[in-house]
């Protein structure tokens, strides 16, 4: 056996004439601060699962509106309904309006279009 050192020829590597990133980006550009403090705001709501339950409850019903007697049935307390729904109008993703004894919830008209646009894919990632 010989113990000769055997060079290999160095490849030069092809390059594109354009790099295509491996990843597109998800969205068209970063939050400025203010849609980064709503954003947050928005899904720190959200991020309590009986809140998302009566959140969507609301968004899904009938005419965009519920009273809140029809959708109180997510398991907790009429107290704590109440209590999650202010925290829910609080952060700006539910408007009321009072009529008798009933309180009637929609959603805030510019959420879901607000929501939408943060969630949208960069036209090049799709």
């Amino acid at each position: 056996m010989s113990n000769t050192t055997k060079v290999l020829p160095l490849l030069e590597p092809e390059v594109p004439e354009t790099v295509v990133p491996c990843c597109p980006p998800l969205t068209e550009r970063p939050f400025t601060a203010e849609e980064a403090e709503t954003a947050a705001r928005m899904f720190k709501a959200l991020g309590d699962p009986v809140r998302l339950r009566l959140f969507s409850a609301v968004a899904s019903h009938e005419g965009g509106e519920a009273c809140v007697c029809d959708i109180s049935d997510v398991g907790v307390s009429q107290p704590t309904v109440s209590h999650h729904l202010k925290k829910l109008k609080d952060a700006g993703l539910l408007t009321s309006e009072r009529r008798g004894t009933w309180v009637y919830y929609r959603v805030e008209p510019s959420v879901l279009a607000a929501m939408g646009k943060l969630l949208t894919v960069a036209p090049s990632a799709a």
